[in-house]
């Protein structure tokens, strides 16, 4: 493993800083925090570079707030100060972190995502649709991902990939935030957790750049173990859900149980119920779709978050609310989604939509 050296001073240097701030900006330039930061950008940058040459800076107060999509989940966001900080950290750091992680992890990276972990899904699915045993699947799910990260696994983690003390030092910092807490006990939802009941040496902010980053980072060390130690062929993972496919079903819940050892006493995580093993006959949950060997649907609920965002969209079009590029972009997103299943009557029923609140078809 090559250890990564001298690379603050690329963090924190000038033309580093803008590239950030443009990467920051994006979709958000006529934001008033975004507009007030380009008002006096120079400025603004280098006393950004200062602090972090003098190693004063400090994570400004996150805003924390709710999303529903695709369930409850508490989200942090940061002034656009520290998001300029963030986009400089990530510039520099993840492409040499990413060099390190295994193929088939494929959240948060350059040409991965989604439709490609789906693609590759549906690939070992029609690989092994042809063979004469009959394939199961063994999906495994993490108990609150994001809120269960333990800082001190972390940073311990990153200290053997890093070899650089000021960066650390940085990181650091934003994991160990001073001012917010990001954990949640055990079993405990979100919205069941009043703040002061939250902890301090669990948890990572949803929302910030570098959580993307440090999720991937700490499944890694799962990705190389499932690999490299229990020599799994068949085995993807997107963020915190895992898919591995396996003809004896006895053996896959062997693997579970070796996984879950390792989660417990390596990275202090733990199995949620929604894990389980099936026939891969039955189709596979996995990325927002539903995935045969023969062909993939949008699952239940992706449906339906889709059919409501639509009603909301020309609604609100029709309103005011929203403007005429903005629902054609938000349009142009879901058509782009449909475009990766089989969904001929979803995309009728969407027509049907249009064809009642509109009175033309799209």
């Amino acid at each position: 493993m090559k250890t990564i050296k001298n690379l603050y001073p690329k963090i924190y240097d000038f033309e580093n800083l803008y590239q950030a701030w443009e990467q920051a900006q994006k979709g958000k330039r006529f934001r008033e925090e975004v507009l007030a930061f380009a008002n006096d950008l120079e400025a603004n940058l280098i006393d950004i570079q200062n602090h972090l040459i003098y190693g004063t800076y400090r994570v400004g107060k996150y805003r924390p707030f709710y999303v529903y999509e695709p369930k409850k989940r508490l989200i942090m966001a940061l002034p656009f100060r520290d998001r300029v900080v963030q986009w400089a950290i990530y510039r520099q750091l993840f492409p040499l972190l990413d060099k390190q992680f295994i193929f088939d992890s494929y959240a948060c990276r350059k040409g991965k995502g989604t439709h490609a972990a789906a693609d590759r899904l549906q690939y070992w699915l029609r690989q092994t649709d042809r063979k004469p045993e009959r394939y199961y699947y063994l999906k495994l799910d993490i108990s609150k991902y994001f809120y269960r990260v333990d800082h001190a696994v972390l940073i311990e983690i990153l200290k053997r990939k890093i070899k650089d003390k000021q960066l650390i030092e940085l990181l650091c910092t934003i994991i160990n935030c001073e001012e917010m807490k990001f954990g949640l006990p055990a079993g405990v939802n979100p919205d069941m957790c009043p703040e002061d009941e939250r902890l301090s040496e669990v948890g990572m902010p949803i929302g910030n750049l570098t959580s993307q980053m440090f999720a991937n980072l700490y499944l890694n060390e799962l990705d190389n173990y499932a690999k490299h130690g229990l020599r799994l062929h068949y085995y993807i993972r997107y963020m915190d859900d895992v898919i591995i496919l396996h003809p004896d079903k006895k053996y896959l819940a062997e693997v579970k149980n070796e996984i879950e050892t390792f989660l417990n006493e390596k990275l202090n995580l733990q199995l949620n119920n929604k894990t389980a093993i099936r026939p891969c006959s039955m189709g596979i949950d996995f990325v927002g779709f539903r995935i045969w060997a023969t062909h993939r649907k949008l699952k239940k609920k992706t449906a339906k978050k889709i059919k409501t965002r639509v009603k909301y969209l020309v609604k609100a079009k029709e309103s005011g609310e929203v403007t005429q590029e903005t629902f054609e972009r938000s349009i142009a997103s879901y058509k782009g989604i449909l475009q990766h299943c089989n969904s001929y009557g979803f995309r009728q029923k969407l027509n049907e939509m249009f064809r009642k609140n509109r009175g033309e078809q799209r």
